[in-house]
């Protein structure tokens, strides 16, 4: 099935077809609304609206859902922190997310958790669409255009402004519709088995690892030279951490990246010294002054055996950057080459990105640690990697073919 953008003009959607719900808040409402979307039939669409940038974490906001003979419902989350009974409700009923590895952690914080999902973001990522953001999917799948103005609104903003709840409520109001349509695609080009694979490793995926060191993804590290640089930032950045924790207000908020890697540099001897830093000179950088000085003095005072490197130690489970392989590792390297031009001569012949088809990182395994050249080897070793069936099934002859090539 083709998409129908370029065979009509599009169409704008500007109100939801039963008008903006009112927003769910109490325990009486919201016997309510479950008790309609569990006699509701057919999947359910489901969005959350967080307040990325704005609040510490990343909580939802606003929950809006959708079934075919419920309606629209949205429920305010911060009133009503425990939505079990209504997860309980959708028992066994397939839920209509786009993106959903973005939205999953917060309705598993509310008590959400879907039996099956379909992800129409991920869909069309499988069918080659060049651009799968909603708006755009839609457009070209059903011919409508949608308003994103709100996308990035703090919606921890209360009361919510009658027009974001308008915006929120058409966010689910055509997602059922886009997933039949999604669906239909899927099956025509063979790949429906694939995104049914797909879609439930996002569904059981485990909460991902707490990063190592994330202190050293600060905007600006790689200009620090210094050890003593390093702590500076190490401390700091813990210390906006436990500061945006305490406030509810995202880290950024609180003290931009800039003013961490200025104090970096400097490595002021004084809380007047580390003031007197351009970054520094805001009102807000000013309130915590005492704050931010009490995290340099730390770093100031370590001994030296006690300062973290300035560069990362490696994992050794984990490959180094592919950029270091041709000096240090060139057999390595050619290997790695090899398998990525395998995975992107069979991606562009199905029609799905490199990075759907095969997981980066799982190709660099492959390249670092290679399993013997057969198919039956490279296979066992996609699956313990965590490729997908329908993966494996596709790349493991070609991955062997091209290893076998690199040791000729």
């Amino acid at each position: 099935m083709e998409p129908i953008a370029d065979a009509e003009p599009l169409r704008p959607l500007l109100e939801p077809a039963d008008g903006v719900p009112d927003v769910t808040s109490t325990p009486e409402a919201l016997a309510e609304v479950t008790a309609a979307l569990a006699a509701g039939t057919g999947p359910v669409a489901v969005d959350v609206e967080r307040a990325s940038g704005y609040r510490y974490g990343q909580s939802a906001y606003l929950v809006q859902l959708r079934r075919e003979g419920a309606g629209t419902v949205l429920i305010d989350p911060v009133p009503l922190r425990d939505l079990s009974e209504l997860g309980a409700a959708l028992a066994g009923t397939e839920w209509v997310l786009h993106a959903a590895n973005q939205d999953l952690p917060s309705l598993r914080a509310l008590g959400l958790v879907p039996d099956a999902l379909f992800d129409t973001e991920l869909a069309a990522r499988l069918l080659g669409r060049d651009r799968v953001g909603l708006g755009h999917i839609v457009a070209e799948e059903l011919g409508i255009t949608l308003a994103k103005e709100h996308s990035a609104a703090d919606w921890s903003t209360r009361p919510l402004p009658a027009d974001w709840l308008r915006y929120a409520a058409l966010d689910v109001e055509l997602l059922v519709e886009l997933r039949d349509r999604l669906a239909a695609d899927l099956a025509a080009a063979g790949k429906l088995e694939w995104a049914q694979e797909e879609f439930e490793a996002v569904r059981t995926a485990p909460p991902a690892p707490p990063r190592v060191d994330p202190w050293r993804r600060t905007s600006g590290m790689h200009t620090v030279r210094t050890d003593r640089g390093a702590a500076v930032v190490r401390e700091m950045w813990q210390a906006r951490e436990d500061l945006a924790r305490r406030v509810d207000r995202s880290p950024g908020r609180v003290l931009p990246d800039a003013a961490i890697v200025a104090a970096a540099h400097a490595l002021p001897a004084s809380e007047a010294d580390l003031l007197a830093l351009p970054p520094f000179t805001g009102r807000g950088a000013r309130r915590h002054a005492a704050h931010w000085w009490g995290a340099v003095e730390r770093a100031l005072a370590l001994p030296r055996d006690e300062l973290p490197p300035r560069r990362a130690p490696g994992d050794p489970t984990t490959p180094p950057p592919p950029r270091a392989w041709a000096a240090k590792a060139p057999d390595a390297a050619a290997r790695l080459e090899a398998v990525r031009g395998a995975v992107r001569g069979l991606a562009a012949e199905v029609a799905v990105p490199q990075e759907n088809l095969l997981a980066p990182a799982i190709q660099r395994q492959l390249a670092w640690t290679p399993p013997e050249a057969t198919e039956s080897a490279v296979a066992e070793a996609m699956t313990a990697l965590g490729a997908r069936r329908w993966q494996v099934g596709l790349l493991a002859a070609p991955v062997a073919a091209a290893l076998t090539a690199t040791a000729d």
